[in-house]
């Protein structure tokens, strides 16, 4: 039996159809923009969307719109649409959307599909692809339109479980044979419907957080980590309120760096090791116990430390190992709860724990300053970075996003951030290839201005979304670090062949003409003076611009900071130039 709405044809007039309802669905929730790669069967999707008042940012890649949208969704907290189309490039989108799931970004990701019954039948359809099962393992949750009158539904339930509890990824699945729909369009209108409340406040037990604070006010040397989900949260007050309240010490990780700023002298960035070492509380706030913690364990932590974790999702509690305080909610609330909990249970970290660390950070900033202000040519990432530091310091409401290995540890160290939500980087996964479509979502979403900071290896997975950022004219300074290479690029061939290391790149490329080509300004630079001067006037242009700053090929280490997670042959070093751990500041090659 079929439903009369969908064969039923009254005068056209009367109508409305699948394209121009899920785009009114997607406004009346508040949706404003879409990223996305047009072809079969949305191309007339996306330009009704476009007509009727939706923002489309047409990228080259699905994975790049997928990060865009993803992007977005941190920044905002409201998730913003990636379109596909159908099999191969849904397929594209999967990674991206696992990533922004495991990170806690909310997106929503519709594919186009092809016709159900040609496909569930398994007849050779045209790109023919189970979409919604499929992608039931790379998001919170997967759904189907197979009829026009369900587009509100599954809108309004997207936006649910997008934002709700831990944010994530969900997955909208458009056939062919739905697109092609119509009904009445006053029935249409009378059918939809605003979600309520997508992202309510859930407060923790008042029992956990009188337990929290009785912990912490029992310390000795308490300490807090920020995690991404207190960035999520627009938890940046309360936070600020409690830091100014016990004067804890605080550990942001990278991309909560900015809810308090950096160079606050709680901030213990700069003597993490003494701080993790020596702490014997800790308040986790939004951050998981995972590999980036190394799982709150082994030599990088006191082995008596008792941890106090606020979380959102109850199955985060205990993942790695036993938490001595769960505190299960919205950050935002619990941090609440924990400033109004202080009047009846005071605590202060005392002034000897915060000058240790203080007088740790002075220290170890000391020796970092002589790194980057070498003066060393050609340059390594310290001094490129301690160049761009400079620019950065006069430009403090620039957006950055980050990739890279060497690229990405060594910006995350050197640069500090004074606002919230003002770093992007590949988070959780520790992906590459994200950075790019980061960028281009954070400049629609915010109108900001954005600094783009990768290697030559990370830039490389998604570069042609240069072309999006000059085509849009968004105002995104790309710098790439070429050293030219994966980590580096002074890799010997074990071999006899010929052929390049298989982590070598090209030494002499010109990354900057690429962005010529489309229109924007290109710069190269060789030198510390020039990066700085460069980069201060691409950034002040507010015009898509690149900079190529070109290192030492044996500037870099193997895998960045977490050469602990790169197995190594039994039989040791593969090549003379790899016995150094970091030749280029050893001084190897000098």
């Amino acid at each position: 039996m079929t439903d009369e709405t969908t064969t039923t044809q009254p005068q056209a007039q009367n109508l409305t159809d699948s394209p121009h309802y899920l785009a009114q669905a997607l406004m009346a929730n508040g949706i404003k923009n879409m990223y996305g790669v047009v072809g079969i069967p949305v191309t007339d999707f996306a330009r009704i969307a476009q007509g009727m008042g939706m923002r489309f940012i047409g990228m080259r890649h699905e994975e790049d719109a997928v990060n865009a949208a993803a992007a977005e969704g941190f920044l905002t907290g409201k998730p913003a649409v990636a379109l596909t189309v159908s099999a191969p490039g849904f397929l594209n989108g999967l990674a991206a959307m696992l990533e922004a799931t495991t990170n806690g970004f909310p997106v929503i990701m519709i594919g186009g599909s092809s016709t159900r019954h040609v496909v569930d039948m398994h007849e050779g359809e045209y790109e023919g692809l189970d979409q919604m099962n499929y992608a039931k393992a790379f998001c919170k949750e997967s759904f189907r339109i197979d009829k026009i009158e369900d587009i509100p539904l599954a809108v309004a339930r997207a936006m649910h479980i997008a934002c709700s509890g831990r944010p994530g990824a969900v997955y909208i699945d458009f056939p062919d044979d739905a697109v092609a729909q119509t009904m009445d369009k006053d029935e249409a209108a009378a059918k939809l419907w605003t979600a309520n409340q997508p992202n309510p406040a859930m407060p923790p037990a008042q029992a956990s957080i009188d337990e929290a604070l009785k912990l912490l006010s029992e310390a000795k040397n308490p300490l807090m980590v920020v995690g991404k989900g207190a960035a999520l949260a627009q938890a940046e007050d309360e936070l600020k309120e409690f830091v100014s309240k016990t004067d804890i010490p605080f550990q942001p990780m990278s991309m909560a760096k900015g809810l308090i700023p950096d160079d606050d002298p709680h901030c213990t960035a700069s003597a993490r090791g003494l701080a993790l070492r020596t702490a014997d509380v800790v308040l986790l706030v939004g951050a998981r116990l995972n590999w980036m913690l190394n799982f709150g364990e082994g030599k990088e932590w006191n082995p008596n430390v008792k941890f106090i974790q606020i979380e959102i999702d109850p199955n985060e509690i205990e993942n790695a190992r036993p938490i001595a305080c769960p505190v299960v909610g919205d950050i935002k609330s619990a941090m609440t709860m924990l400033n109004a909990g202080l009047e009846k249970t005071p605590f202060k970290a005392s002034a000897e724990w915060l000058s240790a660390i203080q007088a740790d950070s002075k220290q170890n900033d000391e020796k970092f300053a002589a790194r980057i202000n070498s003066g060393k040519v050609p340059m390594g990432h310290y001094d490129a970075l301690g160049a761009i530091k400079k620019v950065y310091d006069q430009h403090k409401d620039v957006i950055i996003t980050n990739e890279g290995a060497n690229t990405l540890d060594d910006c995350r160290n050197i640069i500090d951030i004074y606002q919230p939500r003002h770093r992007l980087d590949c988070g959780t996964w520790g992906v590459m290839g994200c950075a790019v479509g980061y960028s281009i979502g954070a400049a629609v979403s915010t109108g900001k201005q954005v600094l783009y900071i990768g290697g030559d290896s990370g830039f490389g997975f998604d570069g042609m979304e240069v072309e999006v950022a000059c085509r849009y004219n968004l105002p995104i300074t790309f710098v790439v670090l070429n050293n030219g290479g994966i980590y580096r690029g002074d890799f010997e061939n074990l071999g006899n062949d010929g052929d390049p290391s298989p982590l070598t790149l090209t030494y002499d490329a010109h990354y900057e003409k690429m962005i010529e080509a489309f229109g924007g300004k290109g710069y190269y630079a060789t030198t510390p003076d020039e990066v700085e001067q460069m980069v201060g006037e691409a950034v002040a242009s507010g015009k898509p611009s690149f900079v190529h700053v070109q290192l030492a090929d044996y500037a870099g280490k193997e895998s960045g900071h977490i050469s602990n997670l790169n197995p190594k042959p039994v039989v040791g070093p593969l090549a003379t130039s790899e016995v150094t751990a970091d030749p280029y500041i050893e001084g190897a090659h000098m």
